[in-house]
């Protein structure tokens, strides 16, 4: 019976944790403060995780995770990056930690009254942000990329410069008994940072040699990758304390970054366990918080937060940067950028019961008559909580006012840049959208430009378009090109960013061909404007003089009276609705309503295709993907 407690419990912690995850998804809220919620209230069941799990066997399963989650953020750093933020980022995780540490312990000092010994550790403690928050964060907010990679290299690389800080105030406070000089923390973080970059250097080139000799067979190279991240993080933390969180992400950063082997199946396997890691770890430990030290903490915990929040954030930053290129919008808005996560709450919680045991030899005091030591972890939580809770909600607003993102990004990515896409994409942009062509074919692009369109001559396969184009304000990928296949693998390429719901390609040339299909269905975005409606047949509509317009639906004038107006022939492509782009789908019933905008394909009438011949005739100059299709000119209407 026993046994079936413990099977319900561990299976009820998972599914808490990914309910939490998916309502999070539906209300847009910070995943974080619906799992700390579901942590607080498994906390009042009549036993915790001490007594279910044991902590002998929860904080090595807490160390390891966290070691894979630093992995995964490590993962999605690139060093091209750099070139824009590096000072910056030096003097963040440097200077502005260090004003953190410093400040931050003396607001918990003076404020929620620890002794100096204790509040140094808290201190360090909340020095890190974390992965886990911030890539949400700006998943959702999206960024100018200048500012996005900035936030994302400090959240990651300011976990194990946290960490290990922690570590070393907490070292440092249990041997001043034993005559400890400044010399003991300088010498352990030398020792850190050689046994992590050294350690993290030879696994990768290791893991990179093994791989690309093919010593492991496909179905193995996840098991095996995480086998061995979680084997060098020990062996490291063996050989220096909390090294090995600097080690994997080394590793991290040493993978993603080398182009010998592909590591983009390693990468989503990753993500995948991240998200599965968080969502029962936040709730595990959030359950191992007594309620009655949360209220002891009260209102000196409140303020601690705020002056985190309003003080010692902006400090950190602004003095930190002095000297960079950074202007005075993104330096505010990295000041929303700073919610604490796992590691914060890991690193707290083996603290705290560190230091609960070791209480009468450090002498510590009480507060409220409750152990310092044991008000460590409430403390940490509650700047979790707070810390998320405005981020999460100020965050975006704040870039948006500064100027540095655009609210739920509608612009489109488009893959191909011939003729008629390029007037479509006229059309997409007078409707008020941003528009981002990229094309293989010089002359495309430079006829795009002229056209006064954003246009980058790239493979959209390419390393150049996923990684360094600026593509702040686009939210969704088009699929354009001539060939069946280039769109499938597009789709698949951006799937990571936009999303599967925002992924889209024309109807291939042989669809309904059933298993003999040019691509198989799984391997397709969503197909767009119809079924069998290829980039010929648009060709050679618009060659026929097709034209795409614009159209404001009214009361007066229904979707129905353009249908009647236009025949069967006008194809619906796309509907403004609200401010917001609406792709239409081969599968989508959307019926447009009045006040709505609406750009479709119109066949021209009997006289129109000699005009367009006529136009065709006296551009046959210019390059387009098929020889036989020189797409009319088309208009614009309101």
């Amino acid at each position: 019976m026993e046994e079936n407690l413990y099977l319900i419990y561990f299976a009820g912690i998972l599914a808490l944790g990914i309910t939490a995850q998916w309502l999070a998804w539906r209300l847009h809220l910070p995943s974080i403060l619906l799992l700390l919620g579901f942590g607080f209230l498994a906390g009042l069941l009549p036993q915790g995780p001490d007594e279910i799990i044991g902590i002998k066997v929860l904080f090595p399963i807490v160390s390891l995770s966290v070691a894979v989650i630093l992995f995964e953020g490590g993962m999605s750093l690139r060093f091209n990056e750099l070139r824009e933020v590096g000072p910056a980022l030096g003097g963040l995780v440097t200077i502005g930690a260090l004003i953190v540490w410093g400040l931050a312990s003396l607001a918990a000092h003076y404020l929620v009254g620890f002794s100096p010994a204790i509040a140094t550790v808290v201190g360090a403690i909340v020095v890190v942000t974390g992965p886990t928050v911030v890539g949400p964060l700006l998943s959702h907010i999206r960024p100018a990329r200048k500012i996005g990679s900035l936030a994302k290299w400090e959240g990651i690389v300011i976990d194990p410069i946290g960490a290990v800080l922690a570590v070393l105030v907490f070292e440092f406070i249990m041997k001043t008994g034993e005559g400890a000089t400044w010399v003991t923390p300088l010498w352990s973080i030398a020792m850190t940072v050689l046994v992590g970059v050294i350690l993290g250097g030879l696994t990768a080139y290791m893991m990179i040699f093994s791989l690309k000799s093919y010593w492991v067979p496909d179905f193995l190279h996840n098991a095996f990758i995480l086998a061995v991240l979680l084997t060098v993080f020990a062996i490291s933390n063996y050989i220096q304390s909390e090294s090995g969180l600097l080690t994997v992400t080394v590793l991290g950063l040493l993978m993603a970054n080398q182009k010998q082997i592909p590591v983009r199946h390693i990468f989503e396997f990753k993500e995948n366990l991240r998200v599965l890691l968080i969502s029962c770890l936040f709730i595990v430990l959030a359950a191992r918080v007594p309620v009655d030290n949360l209220v002891q903490v009260g209102w000196r915990g409140l303020l601690f937060v705020v002056v985190l929040i309003v003080i010692v954030r902006p400090a950190s930053v602004f003095l930190s940067t002095i000297g960079s290129s950074l202007n005075w919008r993104e330096k505010t808005f990295l000041c929303f950028m700073a919610p604490r996560g796992i590691v914060a709450a890991a690193v707290g919680s083996i603290f705290s019961f560190e230091l609960s045991h070791h209480s009468d030899a450090l002498g510590l005091t009480q507060i409220g008559g409750i152990p310092e030591g044991n008000l460590v972890v409430p403390v940490v939580f509650l700047v979790i909580v707070g810390t998320v809770t405005f981020y999460g909600l100020t965050a975006s607003p704040a870039a948006r006012w500064l100027g540095l993102s655009s609210p739920s990004p509608q612009g489109v990515l488009i893959a191909g840049a011939d003729r008629w896409i390029r007037e479509l994409a006229v059309v997409i942009k007078n409707a008020g959208f941003h528009v981002v062509l990229v094309d293989t074919n010089f002359r495309n692009i430079t006829a795009a430009r002229m056209q006064g369109l954003s246009a980058q001559c790239a493979s959209i396969l390419s390393d150049f378009v996923s990684e360094e184009l600026n593509l702040g304000g686009v939210g969704r990928l088009l699929a354009a090109t001539p060939n069946d296949e280039v769109n499938s693998l597009a789709c698949m390429e951006f799937t990571h960013l936009f999303g599967r719901k925002e992924v889209y390609q024309l109807s291939p040339w042989d669809s309904g061909s059933g298993k003999r299909q040019s691509v198989s269905d799984h391997l397709r975005g969503r197909v767009i404007f119809g079924h069998g409606l290829d980039f010929y047949k648009i060709a050679r509509r618009v060659t026929a003089g097709a034209q795409f317009k614009k159209t404001t639906i009214t009361e007066e004038f229904t979707y129905h009276d353009f249908q009647q107006t236009h025949g069967e022939s006008a194809t619906l492509l796309f509907v403004v609705v609200e401010s917001r782009l609406r792709i239409v789908t081969a599968d989508d019933s959307f019926v447009p309503k009045a006040g709505q905008t609406i750009i479709a394909l119109i066949d021209s009438r009997p006289e129109a295709p000699k005009a367009a011949a006529k136009h065709d005739s006296s551009d046959d100059s210019e390059e387009v993907s098929s020889p036989d299709e020189s797409p009319a000119k088309s208009v614009e209407s309101e």
